[in-house]
């Protein structure tokens, strides 16, 4: 049986709350003062560097009598098929100079999709000659929702350049595709073919150097926050079930999307009204075709009869925020995983005072230090 180790946070201060409420769509503002401006169908983000009311101007053929759906903050349906994203759109180049002692490059794993993953490895390491010592693989999976983001996003980028400097490992983030436009599963297809491509490396004959050199398939990691925490859930089940080339240390869930249609259990308080909506994003938006709904097992991971006693990995991390609409998923996640059968180490990490992903819409705040110590040590540990 696994073993359940809690650690809860408390502060008496709070974070201001910076984070697009992935899942409730009446959220009207934007993370950052940015204004958007839709040009001959192209969306360019540009960040203003005072603060600023949100402000989105349509200057094209598209009309409001063009639209066929709206659902802030996340897109725009219009009825010519295009999809206008209000958020997660803004990105950052990768970088062979570099970045807080950092370099990255972005390398195509799917061409048919034309979808790619954002490498980051230590600058000290593409110095060295021989690779006798190699780094822990961490394999990220971004969030948003399954509808926004990307790796090569601001946010993103510098969480995982942080990281990859302080635990010295080799990341890879992983680019799938997104609702509407691809409904689920074709996120997790994708990031399970990512993965696949990225352990395809084990043999030293892979089509990337840096990670035949650098990554050492004895110490792999699976790692997401919200959406991305719960495609890691899914992509370490299905670990344990299609066996890989390497050994997969642990997996980091963060802040998971998880969900059921009724209360998880008594202290499961959201509202009818933030149930509904939530539910309405994944209807509607992300998988309208499951005939399940909201219950769909690829959302209802608690819930529903999904086994975990071959969950494909050593040790799992789970942490949640006390403000979180998913936090009581998060924590029935890991007594649930706790209970299954499974032979590994369970952690939770609590911050009370805390909202979804704070640690990356806030990284300068009292509590994302915290995290960021966790997350490594899980890593290096």
């Amino acid at each position: 049986m696994a073993m359940l180790r809690r650690i809860v946070f408390t502060s008496s201060l709070r974070s201001h709350l910076l984070f697009i409420r992935h899942f409730i769509p009446s959220y009207q503002s934007l993370p950052f003062s940015t204004t958007a401006v839709i040009i001959a169908g192209r969306h360019y983000l540009r960040r203003l560097s005072t603060p600023t009311d949100t402000t989105v101007r349509c200057i094209s053929s598209q009309t409001s009598s063009d639209l066929v759906s709206e659902h802030p903050p996340f897109v725009r349906i219009y009825k010519d098929g295009r999809v206008e994203r209000l958020a997660g759109t803004e990105t950052i180049p990768a970088s062979l100079t570099p970045q807080n002692g950092v370099v990255s490059k972005d390398v195509v794993y799917s061409p048919g999709h034309n979808l790619s993953v954002r490498l980051f490895l230590p600058h000290k390491s593409t110095e060295l000659t021989t690779c006798s010592n190699k780094l822990s693989l961490l394999i990220y999976i971004h969030g948003g929702a399954w509808l926004i983001g990307s790796p090569f996003s601001p946010i993103y980028h510098n969480f995982l350049t942080e990281v990859v400097k302080t635990a010295n490992c080799l990341a890879v983030s992983i680019q799938y595709r997104l609702a509407p436009e691809n409904p689920i599963p074709a996120a997790y297809e994708d990031s399970w073919s990512a993965i696949q491509w990225i352990i395809s490396h084990s043999n030293g004959s892979g089509p990337v150097d840096w990670i035949n050199k650098h990554a050492d398939f004895n110490r792999v990691f699976l790692a997401g926050d919200s959406a991305g925490g719960n495609m890691a859930n899914h992509m370490a089940i299905r670990a344990g079930k299609e066996k890989l080339n390497a050994r997969i240390k642990g997996t980091a869930i963060v802040h998971p999307a998880f969900w059921v249609k009724e209360p998880i259990d008594e202290l499961d308080l959201q509202d009818g009204e933030a149930r509904r909506r939530v539910a309405e994003v994944w209807e509607k938006l992300v998988s309208p075709n499951s005939v399940d709904g909201a219950d769909d097992p690829w959302f209802n991971v608690v819930g529903s009869g999904s086994d975990f006693s071959g969950l494909g990995c050593e040790k799992v991390l789970v942490a949640v925020a006390g403000r979180d609409v998913f936090v009581r998923q998060g924590l029935g996640y890991a007594e649930k995983l706790k209970k299954s059968g499974w032979r590994g180490d369970v952690e939770v990490m609590e911050e009370e005072d805390e909202d979804h992903c704070f640690h990356l819409l806030n990284p300068c705040s009292e509590n994302a230090p915290r995290f960021m110590t966790k997350f490594v040590e899980f890593i290096t540990g």
